[in-house]
């Protein structure tokens, strides 16, 4: 094992969201693999992030509980958290259950994150807001609530972040810029949690990693949740053709030598963020977790921290 240039943060049920989970995370769909042949590799990576310093495993896509649960007992603090669980597939009665038999087994470690997804992704999608204002309230007079400073959402919107402000801990929101990130603390105010995915490419060659970025913002480009947001900052349609304009890539995506992606980390917690997930992207892509990129972005955020 490798040993950790900052130690993770100590949790337990009385720290708020802002104590526990510290300033950097790892935001993995990697980690959230049912493949029975990689649960070993899970486990061992998901003890190793713990090591590093990290003071979150975001599970990304569309995670459950369960998924938080089978890392649980190979970690000893590090938090871990739904990145996120989509309201459209899961009860929210069963989630509450599932939520407390997780936190009665290690208390203080979970965060449930929530979210609409897209119309494009989801069965039966309508009226996203009024649809998780209903959650939030299934979740709350469930037989085991969930307290409302043990969720977060995915807020993207003015609208989605008051709700994120006044029915959560804060709100976790991806595919974002420093610009946005001054815009969402207005409206949050400076007591919830704004804890955004930012995507990094541990490479300093533009060609390269320009490519490996627009690879992975395909999908996003086609969401107009997204897109709607982007307008907000100031892109416009010219820049979501051709897999996004350098600017637009740039803005959404850290790369570059290790000191630069360290400064761009360091902007998003100038604008007013509290806490980093770190989805790192690959040109390999794949379910191995990268356990030797992890370890190096450990040391870039530790510069920023």
């Amino acid at each position: 094992m490798h040993s950790a240039p900052r130690t993770a943060p100590q949790q337990s049920p009385q720290q708020s969201p802002q104590q526990s989970l510290g300033r950097f995370g790892i935001f993995s769909h990697e980690l959230r693999s049912e493949d029975p042949a990689l649960q070993e590799q899970r486990r061992r990576a998901a003890a190793e992030l713990e090591e590093l310093g990290f003071g979150v495993i975001w599970l990304g896509g569309n995670s459950s509980v369960h998924h938080a649960a089978a890392l649980a007992g190979s970690t000893e603090r590090i938090a871990l958290a739904t990145g996120i669980l989509n309201i459209w597939h899961e009860d929210a009665a069963q989630v509450a259950r599932q939520r407390a038999e997780l936190e009665e087994a290690h208390p203080g470690r979970f965060l449930l994150g929530l979210g609409a997804s897209h119309a494009q992704l989801a069965q039966n999608y309508q009226r996203p807001y009024s649809t998780m204002v209903g959650y939030l309230d299934a979740l709350d007079n469930a037989a085991t609530p969930v307290p409302a400073d043990r969720r977060i959402l995915a807020a993207l919107g003015p609208k989605m972040l008051r709700l994120a402000r006044d029915r959560a801990a804060g709100a976790h929101p991806a595919m974002v810029a420093p610009a946005y990130i001054k815009q969402a603390r207005e409206v949050l105010g400076d007591g919830p949690l704004l804890a955004p995915v930012v995507t990094v490419v541990l490479e300093s060659d533009p060609v390269r990693a320009r490519a490996v970025a627009r690879d992975f913002l395909e999908l996003y480009l086609r969401l107009p949740n997204y897109t709607t947001n982007f307008e907000r900052l100031g892109f416009t349609a010219d820049d979501f053709t051709n897999g996004g304009s350098d600017r637009l890539v740039d803005a959404l995506v850290a790369w570059g030598t290790d000191d630069a992606i360290s400064d761009r980390l360091t902007e998003f917690h100038t604008a007013g963020a509290d806490h980093l997930a770190l989805q790192l992207i690959t040109a390999e892509g794949g379910k191995t977790p990268p356990l030797t990129q992890w370890r190096r972005l450990a040391g870039v955020s530790a510069k920023s921290a």
